[in-house]
């Protein structure tokens, strides 16, 4: 694993974060804001306080299957934004899985509204509800869908994080909340499930919990699988995918050959040595020198087609399940039901990628992340 030094003065930011003694009891108290009463959590061990509303009615419809909604106040005017959901078979057995989007900066209520959580938007729809998703992941798990880091999505407040290895503190620290104000899923196993960046947020936070599993005075988590999808992990590798698969692919060609080999002379010639040079050095200037390289390079010119980036048989602008999320999720009266105080939604922010790309995370290969996550 790549430590930078500049990462050596972040760690001090959050060591309070690791090494929070508890001083009194755990704090349950309740607020009513704009007609909406919130269960107010206040956890002693990490000084982090919970604010959620509980069975809103929006999305998961199930009847008897429970829901909340709300924040983890994580530091002054830092707040992230959760959205659990129990199992709608069998949750008081079924695991725990926490799912994050990726980007870097972008809300994971793309995953749960486009693709695995407990409602979607259908194309053609009226785009004013949502309908249920009978192939919800809470079929059999307990999902907790997180907007991090801050800024993200209904996330807001001051943020500082920069790196997937500055996130995976807080990551932590609502999980250990979590965990003190629903004591029932302690014991559970417990998932990280993710896509995209997440094949660099999956195995550092991996990596972070399992740490924290030795320090006695932490909540143990029960670490069991980590999901990956369609994962940015290895630059190297993955930067020659773009041009593999822009020549051959089993539904149409992107560019042909001869234009193929020119972008291949420029990954090998320029790419590939900035590459080397960053895990070489692991120094920011380095891998942010990397990343500028591939992505103007490579990744940006041949990701920019008429066709869905994620699905090359679809249009640009027409995704299935559509984006009618994002409307819905910005009417106050969502916002409102839901407990989210950000002023507005948004599914990617900038602020958050800028900030990534400034240390150059994204061309740090992750590392093994324990022996005993499958």
């Amino acid at each position: 694993m790549i430590v930078l030094p500049f990462f050596l003065g972040l760690a001090a930011v959050f060591t309070g974060l690791t090494q929070a003694v508890p001083t009194s009891k755990d704090k349950r108290s309740f607020v009513e804001r704009n007609g909406v009463t919130y269960n107010v959590f206040e956890h002693s061990a990490t000084g982090a306080k919970l604010e959620f509303v509980t069975n809103s009615g929006v999305c998961e419809t199930t009847p008897g299957v429970k829901q909340h909604s709300g924040y983890l106040s994580v530091g002054n005017n830092m707040n992230m934004f959760f959205w659990f959901f129990e199992a709608r078979e069998d949750p008081t057995t079924a695991p725990l899985v926490a799912w994050f989007n990726g980007g870097p900066g972008c809300s994971s209520m793309i995953g749960l509204f486009q693709e695995n959580g407990p409602c979607k938007f259908e194309l053609g729809g009226d785009g004013k509800q949502p309908v249920n998703n009978t192939f919800s992941f809470n079929n059999y798990a307990n999902m907790l869908y997180i907007d991090q880091p801050i800024g993200v999505g209904f996330s807001y407040g001051f943020n500082n994080v920069n790196s997937t290895e500055t996130a995976a503190p807080l990551v932590w620290r609502l999980i250990q909340a979590f965990y003190s104000s629903f004591p029932e899923y302690k014991s559970r196993e417990f998932g990280i499930f993710t896509e995209s960046y997440g094949g660099h947020y999956a195995p550092q936070f991996a990596k972070y919990i399992l740490e924290q599993n030795k320090v006695k005075t932490s909540e143990k988590i029960n670490l069991v699988a980590l999901g990956i999808n369609n994962g940015w992990h290895d630059s190297k590798i993955q930067t020659k995918a773009y041009i593999d698969f822009s020549v051959s692919n089993n539904y149409k060609q992107v560019i042909d050959a001869k234009l193929g080999k020119s972008y291949m002379d420029r990954y090998m010639k320029e790419c590939v040595p900035a590459l080397d040079k960053c895990e070489k050095s692991g120094s920011i200037t380095d891998c942010k020198n990397a990343d500028r390289i591939c992505y103007n390079g490579v990744e940006w010119p041949l990701s920019m087609g008429d066709f869905d980036v994620y699905d090359i048989r679809k249009p640009r602008n027409n995704p299935e399940p559509p984006k009618t999320y994002s409307t819905y999720l910005n009417d106050p009266e969502i916002m409102r039901r839901i407990g989210a105080n950000a002023k507005k939604f948004e599914d990617c922010t900038e602020d958050s990628y800028r900030q990534f790309t400034s240390t150059g995370d994204s061309k740090f290969i992750i590392q093994e992340c324990g022996d005993n996550v499958v």
